[in-house]
């Protein structure tokens, strides 16, 4: 896994929390909702006795508890970018850093928030991502 690589995954997993975190919310609003009666015979040998939102509910629980986990994992990511972020020895070159895999900020932002222009910022970020090494533990998403 490359640098860039390593430090993408925090926005990636975030994505993945807010599209899951919209997802759950639908559940939600289905939840809430009354279904329609069925008026035509059916025969069925296993007579489903549950009320039909039960599913409903099992699937939003099942979507907070792999949320809380995709968010938990998250956090030891970021907290890890942090720890390879804070070895870096400029401190112009971690503020670029912290912004883009921190913050998940564009370049036009953080070059505004450095009072600098876009291609100074990448260039800047170039040479930290050179001096970057990559914990032996690093969290890799892909496996």
């Amino acid at each position: 896994m490359t640098v860039k690589e390593y430090l993408g995954q925090a926005y990636l997993l975030d994505n993945r929390i807010n599209s899951d975190t919209k997802e759950l919310e639908e559940l939600r609003i289905m939840s809430q909702t009354i279904s329609s009666p069925g008026f035509e015979e059916h025969y069925n040998a296993s007579k489903n006795t549950d009320a039909p939102y039960i599913r409903t509910l099992e699937k939003i629980f099942d979507m907070e508890s792999k949320i809380l986990e995709e968010m938990n994992l998250l956090m030891a990511l970021k907290q890890q970018i942090r720890d390879v972020i804070s070895n870096v020895v400029k401190p112009e070159h971690q503020m670029i850093l912290r912004c883009r895999y921190i913050h998940n900020m564009s370049w036009p932002k953080i070059g505004d928030e450095l009072s600098a222009d876009t291609v100074t910022v990448q260039r800047w970020h170039n040479k930290a991502i050179a001096k970057i090494e990559l914990p032996d533990d690093a969290i890799n998403l892909k496996k």
